[in-house]
């Protein structure tokens, strides 16, 4: 009997060591201690036994530790959205912009038929805006030098040639026939870089241009407000605003080369030349006739109304061209491309709707297939851009 209670006293402090190497304190590890030889062995196969489970100030440190590494992660998430959201807006911008300067264009020259006219008050409203916005800071002020005025002076003429071109085809025709021929745009674009850079188009390209040309013809053969003035005015207009952009890469003008521009600069520099070489014809051909007398005289009802949206026509007009330029700063070439498209689209399908033009199935038809075209042909330019910077 003494030896079975000698026995039990010695297994009791043992089960006690156990359970306390069980449950191990929260920050504070407990040394081990001897045991009695005659003490039964404690359970030391126990996982909590072998690795004690994290303290509660290791896990406080793990999760602070967490939290840091995950804040540049959100600030990186933030600023993305921010960046898309930007971006989204400067497109609404643009194509706003460019659905008002149609609107308000074809409303005047629906009562003012001075097209030479109008596209001189856009230029001198557009450099007041170039003028007042290197005056106050906003836009960085270019140094111009004799070499920057006889590089951007052929931009200039053909920039002038193909706004009026623009004008005269919009008071002639309908706001979304002249559209429909301007989608011809990359069918010229081919043809006069392969004249004057060299350029071979791939066989895709070529493809893509048959829907753009087909679609045209098509439109136009069934166009209500049809005439050959106003068509070959707009197929002009393309003509000449695509050897500005050939001009543009042949002369290669960079920020960086002497007496060159960055895009926005270069517009501004632009519309001042243009408004200054437009000025002498507008007056020596059509006079100066956008007074609220001679408005009046005209049989106008409300001339300080269209004198107030001439003005509108040419603060549109310089917006939604500077916002085009600060949207090519952030896209590539043939995403702008794409988005020029969509634009075409909105202002055809805005136009029909303000001004009730009617259209015929054959003429909504003509105008789906060459903006399809138009879209099928930056869809193949974007690929070989792709393709080209992947073999360099």
């Amino acid at each position: 009997m003494q030896l079975q209670a000698s026995r039990l006293q010695s297994v009791r402090p043992a089960k006690r060591h156990a359970v306390a190497c069980a449950l191990p304190s929260p920050c504070v590890a407990r040394p081990s201690v001897a045991r009695p030889s005659s003490a039964v062995p404690a359970p030391t196969s126990s996982p909590l036994c072998r690795q004690p489970a994290p303290s509660l100030c290791s896990r406080r440190q793990l999760t602070v530790a967490q939290a840091a590494a995950a804040v540049p992660q959100s600030d990186g998430n933030k600023s993305e959205l921010l960046a898309t959201l930007y971006l989204g807006t400067l497109f609404a911008g643009w194509y706003a912009a460019n659905i008002a300067f149609n609107l308000y264009n074809k409303q005047v020259l629906k009562v003012f038929a001075y097209p030479m006219t109008l596209t001189e008050i856009q230029f001198l409203v557009g450099s007041c805006v170039s003028l007042l916005a290197w005056g106050t800071g906003l836009l960085k002020a270019p140094k111009i030098t004799a070499d920057t005025i006889k590089n951007v002076l052929p931009l200039a003429v053909v920039h002038t040639l193909g706004n009026l071109l623009t004008n005269m085809s919009l008071g002639a025709v309908a706001v979304s026939f002249t559209h429909t021929i301007k989608a011809m745009e990359p069918f010229f674009s081919v043809i006069l870089s392969t004249i004057f850079l060299g350029d071979k188009p791939s066989p895709l390209v070529l493809m893509t241009l048959l829907p753009i040309v087909g679609g045209v013809a098509i439109a136009s053969m069934t166009e209500a407000s049809f005439n050959w003035f106003g068509f070959a005015s707009a197929m002009g207009s393309n003509v000449t605003f695509q050897s500005r952009n050939v001009l543009s890469k042949k002369m290669m003008l960079k920020k960086n080369d002497k007496g060159g521009l960055d895009n926005m600069s270069l517009f501004c520099v632009i519309t001042l030349l243009s408004a200054v070489l437009l000025l002498p014809f507008s007056l020596l051909i059509e006079g100066w006739k956008l007074t609220p007398a001679t408005l009046s005289a005209a049989g106008v009802t409300n001339p300080n109304k269209v004198i107030m949206m001439a003005t509108m026509t040419g603060l549109c007009f310089h917006a939604y061209q500077q916002v085009s330029y600060m949207i090519l700063q952030k896209v590539s070439p043939v995403t702008h491309s794409i988005g020029n498209c969509v634009k075409r689209v909105v202002v055809i399908a805005t136009s029909v709707l303000f001004f009730r033009n009617p259209v015929s199935m054959q003429n909504a038809l003509g105008t789906a297939v060459a903006l399809a075209g138009v879209f099928a042909y930056s869809q193949v330019k974007r690929a070989e851009h792709k393709g080209a910077a992947k073999a360099e």
